[in-house]
């Protein structure tokens, strides 16, 4: 329903953009949300582009359309607009927004921004660019309510009303003390049912989910996801409030690593194919294939040691493309259940022989299924019970060999801590095709005694 509302409104404004008509055209961009206007963007020529920005009157859904935008579409879109009009829009952000923007831009242009930049966040936009992106630090918000532990609810309450009322995450209230150090937190909720007098260090909850300012985002992510919380604190090493990671960067977070994982699993990289000119893919997808054109020299190599058997039985060569596919797409299987489970926190290193026991377990059981109709095939079309034998238990070995190595090599990739989506695709698949040729050879010789 969302892709079809998507297309007709991309159609549409294509369409009007074509006719040049401007009244309709503007009526429609208002109406707009930024973030589906930030979908529309992706169709168009830079030049329609900057026409469209030109026509939405509301500052904040600007704001929200340069967020939206797909990475490297806003330094292209950004280089036909005033830098007075830029700056005006980043204003009108929320902080760690505005961050994200100016780190994809070049120095020069990122550092005439920030010179321009009025309001008293721009100081903390400059400290947000000193973290890591993909860090706490990087992605956490500095905009939030803190307030010192001895303060009455009735005070927290005036002062959410007067200094506090444009914080993007108001739903919890954090305490700290005369350091600034995070000391317990309250909830909305908890705030407006106490007496008015009540002092916040006598109902706040003192145990606070954390992270630090260096923890990778994505186990932010997962903390967030854990304990169903809103939003979490960040603080610094000595325990210093300093920001506040919210649950739609937690969305965009969990959208990114899947990203990430799926074209990493495909061999294509981490980028998405439109942001990459044709010489950084072409250059990014070649040491993968290499190791896959590798992997099939050496499935050629055995399958020329075995030639003689195949020039006696012919019909050997039938059966190399089921066996090698049905190899192939069990590892394929068992190493992105094996990669998503590490990515979401549902597997850990520590269960490595019970994941990989489990993973044999039912490449075995779907070898021995597949293994007999495949052999039955063959024996009703050769009328030769060895070679039926031959062609089952070859399906056996390699589907449970397949979900074996599937499972065990991303597993093994963490232990040593690197990235286990680097373990699939090129490199399962291809150790999978030449222990199945081998296999399969190596069983049928044997039993037909050739």
């Amino acid at each position: 329903m969302h892709n079809d509302r998507t297309r007709i409104l991309v159609d549409s404004i294509k369409r009007l953009l074509r006719r040049n008509a401007i009244v309709h055209l503007r009526k429609i961009v208002n109406k707009t949300h930024g973030a589906d206007l930030s979908m529309v963007f992706r169709s168009l020529s830079i030049t329609q582009q900057l026409k469209l920005f030109e026509m939405i009157e509301d500052i904040e859904q600007q704001g929200i359309l340069f967020s939206e935008l797909d990475e490297g579409a806003f330094p292209a879109l950004i280089e036909g607009i005033e830098l007075d009009k830029i700056v005006e829009v980043l204003d009108h952000m929320p902080t760690d927004d505005v961050a994200d923007l100016i780190g994809q831009l070049p120095k020069q242009k990122s550092d005439a921004i920030l010179e321009m930049m009025k309001k008293e966040g721009s100081e903390e936009v400059e400290g947000l660019l000193h973290y890591d992106d993909d860090t706490a630090g990087g992605i956490m918000n500095p905009d939030f309510v803190a307030l010192r532990e001895e303060t009455t609810a009735k005070e927290a309450i005036e002062s959410l009303q007067k200094e506090h009322f444009d914080v993007e995450m108001p739903f919890y209230l954090y305490a700290v003390d005369e350091y600034g150090k995070l000391v317990g937190v309250s909830s909305l909720r908890q705030l407006v049912v106490v007496p008015p007098e009540e002092r916040l260090k006598d109902f706040m909850s003192t145990d606070v989910f954390s992270v630090e300012t260096s923890m990778d985002q994505e186990e932010v992510a997962k903390i967030v996801a854990r304990y169903n919380i809103l939003a979490v604190p960040v603080v610094d090493e000595t325990n210093r409030l300093v920001g506040i990671v919210t649950v739609d960067d937690v969305i965009d977070i969990f959208r990114e690593e899947a990203t990430e994982d799926i074209l990493k699993m495909a061999g294509v990289g981490e980028e998405f194919v439109e942001t990459q000119s044709v010489i950084r893919s072409t250059r990014i997808r070649l040491p993968w294939l290499f190791a896959s054109c590798i992997g099939g020299i050496i499935a050629f190599f055995v399958i020329s040691h075995f030639e003689g058997s195949i020039k006696k039985l012919a019909y050997l060569a039938a059966f190399i493309p089921v066996i090698m596919g049905m190899g192939g797409n069990i590892g394929t299987q068992s190493s992105t259940i094996v990669v998503r489970g590490l990515a979401t926190g549902r597997l850990n290193i520590r269960d490595t022989w019970a994941v990989v026991f489990k993973e044999l377990s039912v490449g075995f059981i779907l070898g021995a299924f597949y293994g007999f109709m495949i052999g039955l095939v063959a024996q009703l079309q050769y009328s030769k019970s060895m070679l039926a034998v031959s062609v089952g238990l070859a399906v056996i070995s390699s589907m449970a060999v397949a979900a074996l190595v599937g499972s065990i090599v991303p597993m093994a990739f963490a232990r040593i801590n690197v990235d286990p989506a680097v373990a699939a695709g090129p490199f399962v698949t291809t150790a999978i095709d030449i222990v199945s040729v081998y296999f399969y050879f190596r069983i049928a010789t044997t039993l037909l005694g050739i």
